[in-house]
């Protein structure tokens, strides 16, 4: 469980979670939480976590994790010369929202943050070369490029993170 000045906790959904009201604004990520998350995480599929203000069952925001891969081909010629030929591991964020309740709180950062440390602990079990994010919209994609996301060569919505910068930015 991870916690933010006591203002939110972030831990694995269950039973308890109230998601019924969660409204992000975006009708696929509402209806991601409400109905197919935990389906994703019987699955397999995902690991989901859920932000709750603490005494409260109503859930804040989510995001998603999952496993992927990507070929050299899709980057930038400089950052594909020195990755294999063979698909080059790497996590999936699947999916970060946050209730229009609390946009502009710092929550869907804390999110991301709370993602990343994930990854990071995961990348000394599993090789992990980067983060990938598909972003929705090019406002969504504007706040991934905030924390060194770049994009692929193929698809300017199609973000990357490489462990060195994740790295790098959990220093700080």
């Amino acid at each position: 469980m991870t916690r933010l000045r006591g203002l939110w906790r972030i831990e694995p959904p269950d039973r308890a979670h109230d998601r019924t009201g969660f409204a992000s604004g975006a009708p696929e990520l509402d209806r991601y939480i409400r109905e197919l998350a935990s389906q994703d995480l019987r699955r397999d599929v995902a690991r989901v976590f859920v932000a709750l203000q603490d005494g409260a069952p109503a859930i804040c925001g989510f995001s998603s994790l999952g496993a992927a891969s990507f070929q050299r081909e899709k980057l930038p010629a400089a950052q594909a010369k020195r990755l294999p030929h063979y698909p080059v591991p790497a996590a999936l964020l699947g999916r970060l929202a946050v209730d229009e309740a609390m946009q502009g709180k710092g929550l869907g950062v804390f999110l991301l943050m709370d993602a990343l440390h994930r990854v990071l602990l995961a990348s000394q079990t599993l090789a992990v070369h980067a983060m990938i994010v598909d972003t929705r919209d090019e406002a969504a994609a504007a706040f991934y490029r905030k924390y060194g996301f770049v994009p692929f060569a193929d698809n300017q919505r199609q973000l990357l993170l490489p462990m060195a910068t994740l790295r790098q930015l959990l220093a700080l």
